[in-house]
């Protein structure tokens, strides 16, 4: 069958980061036993993790430079979030449902406006073994940005998926060179419809894309046969198993349903001859 273009996602997205510091500093009024103190601002937060995910690539590696993520509430100012872990990131690591943690922090309540993803310079593509430098003048000029239609409660705990689409964010230019053009985006619990279930025989080199008739995503199983869409649209799709190997059938389900914060399990689908 002729291959699909399709936009890659995943979780259930993105490696490390340079430190950055949260400004978020507290000020308290000083007291007596006349004086009242101001309420701390804590109560007026929300706790927000960020994870890194990946879509799937066919590379040998993917290296990412993060050097910071900053976000931006509703009527405030952006926030430099400090990261966990600075450093540079295998995306290839994150694929069929893993992910990372970036960063953990207290966020004024309210909704998200923008997410900030800026990299460093210290980013590379791995080829048969051979490992490219990727040139990206967009992204550490001006970061990355992410929208991102939360609304996050004071007292509420958050999670957020940064997903980089390590596939469809490298091009090559010729002459051994390679730019990164990021396609990245963000989505939360919210927002995240799931699919999962193991393709066989591994001798069948299979790709599954999930099509919902506006976009197609796809994932590439893993040694074992297992496979994950995550942060998914809900709707219905279209599930095709492309086979790379000849002597194999293609097969496609019809009618599946993805539905927010459930996980749709097709189980074990084995291609035949």
């Amino acid at each position: 069958m002729n291959k699909l273009n399709f936009k890659y996602m995943k979780k259930g997205i993105f490696g490390g980061l340079t430190a950055a510091v949260l400004a978020a500093t507290m000020i308290f009024s000083a007291c007596n036993k006349k004086d009242s103190t101001t309420p701390s601002d804590k109560s007026q937060m929300a706790n927000v993790s960020f994870y890194l995910t990946d879509d799937p690539a066919n590379y040998d590696a993917v290296y990412i430079d993060i050097q910071q993520v900053e976000v931006t509430m509703e009527g405030s100012a952006a926030v430099a979030l400090t990261p966990v872990r600075p450093g540079v990131y295998n995306l290839l690591d994150f694929r069929n449902g893993l992910d990372t943690l970036l960063l953990r922090a207290d966020l004024p309540a309210g909704k998200i406006g923008q997410i900030r993803l800026i990299l460093g310079s210290n980013n590379s593509v791995v080829i048969d073994g051979q490992s490219y430098a990727l040139n990206t003048p967009s992204a550490q000029e001006s970061g990355l940005k992410l929208n991102l239609q939360q609304e996050f409660v004071a007292g509420g705990a958050y999670v957020v998926w940064i997903d980089f689409d390590a596939g469809k964010s490298i091009v090559e230019t010729g002459n051994g060179k390679y730019n990164l053009k990021p396609v990245v985006r963000a989505y939360s619990q919210a927002t995240d419809g799931r699919i999962k279930g193991y393709v066989l025989p591994s001798a069948a080199l299979v790709t599954v894309y999930a099509s919902n008739g506006v976009d197609t995503y796809a994932a590439i199983p893993a040694a074992d046969g297992y496979y994950m869409f995550t942060g998914l649209p809900a709707g219905t799709y279209t599930i095709t198993y492309d086979a790379a190997a000849a002597l194999y059938l293609d097969v496609t389900l019809n009618n599946v349903s993805v539905t927010y914060g459930q996980t749709t399990n097709l189980g074990t689908t084995t291609l035949v001859q």
